[in-house]
């Protein structure tokens, strides 16, 4: 029963991508923002580009995610060998500082988290999309209530998207896909860097 809830949970995940923005595109200029992190740091994509050679900047979810906890989890065991190229890794969320904290706990993330508190950094990035009305409830009976999780009722949600950053502030490499299952492999990440 229960994978069967799964696969039907996995099926409306996927139909949900579809209805999302197409990001931006390489050779463009990464929209600037700043956000506060886990540790209460302010994190300011301006600032971290001048202290580092690349910013690695991706969304996610939520805790509720397994994909993103697969990725996340797979960030956090190669972030040496991604800061060893002086990249600085930044995860964007819709979800409240304590949904980050489940995460961080799931994934061991040492990395900054950025709450998107008001979804400017997903629309910035042309990542955003909004719920609609039935799969919002079918997602309830799933256990996953978005308006408790994000703390809004906007119903909005990221396509998880990667971005690398260049020092110039372009857009070096940019991993889209509308299947929430599909995120850029750190080797990909590594060989972009």
């Amino acid at each position: 029963m229960k994978k069967i809830v799964f696969v039907v949970f996995a099926l409306v995940c996927m139909q949900m991508g579809v209805k999302a923005q197409t990001g931006l595109k390489v050779g463009q200029q990464a929209p600037q923002f700043s956000g506060r992190d886990q540790n209460g740091n302010t994190v300011d994509l301006k600032q971290v580009l001048k202290a580092k050679k690349s910013v690695v900047l991706f969304f996610y979810r939520g805790q509720w995610c397994p994909y993103c906890n697969k990725h996340i989890k797979e960030m956090q065991d190669s972030l040496q060998l991604l800061t060893g190229k002086n990249a600085y890794v930044i995860g964007v969320t819709p979800e409240t500082e304590e949904n980050i904290k489940v995460t961080i706990n799931k994934t061991k993330a040492g990395f900054s988290m950025v709450q998107d508190v008001d979804d400017r950094i997903m629309k910035a990035y042309g990542v955003n999309f909004r719920m609609d009305d039935d799969t919002f409830a079918k997602y309830k009976t799933y256990g996953v209530n978005l308006d408790a999780i994000n703390g809004n009722t906007r119903h909005t949600l990221p396509v998880p998207a990667t971005y690398i950053i260049g020092p110039s502030g372009k857009i070096k490499f940019v991993q889209f896909d509308s299947d929430y299952k599909k995120r850029a492999s750190v080797k990909t990440l590594l060989a972009e860097l």
